[in-house]
């Protein structure tokens, strides 16, 4: 079976909202998903995955130092090939989502897009789109 992780970084909870709404969409189309904090995973493990979908909120116009580490132990792990995608919560500019995307672009993943960016916490319509993006993740890991 296809495997997804689900990593993220949420400082008030609302990155993690999503993520738990990403493997909601993949589990429903048959994907093995787990979903953790970036403090819990082991960034090999994360490389063994068939998709890698991360998530950070927004900080100083940037991601938080801690993530961009993790991000950079897997581009050390070769994730070229892999099924990405990138998202989080901001409150005003909403950087990090867009700068993971673009970095795991640089590594050869292929990034879905459009990058899932919501503001504040997410709303019902901001969780069903959190859902959409699990089950196209899904659906492009199963054709590879």
């Amino acid at each position: 079976m296809p495997k997804l992780a689900v990593v993220y970084l949420s400082t008030q909870g609302n990155t993690k909202m999503m993520a738990e709404g990403i493997a909601e969409g993949a589990s429903s189309r048959s994907v093995d998903v787990e979903v953790k904090s970036f403090y819990d995973w082991n960034p090999e493990d994360v490389a063994l995955a068939d998709g890698i979908a991360i998530g950070s909120s927004t900080f100083n116009y940037s991601m938080h130092p801690p993530i961009k580490k993790f991000i950079d132990k897997l581009v050390e792990l070769d994730i070229k090939g892999k099924v990405g995608a990138a998202f989080g919560s901001y409150g005003w500019s909403g950087e990090a989502p867009v700068m993971i995307a673009d970095i795991m672009r640089k590594e050869g993943v292929q990034v879905i897009d459009p990058v899932l960016r919501i503001q504040y916490k997410p709303t019902e319509k901001d969780m069903a789109e959190c859902i959409r993006l699990g089950k196209d993740i899904a659906e492009k890991i199963k054709k590879l």
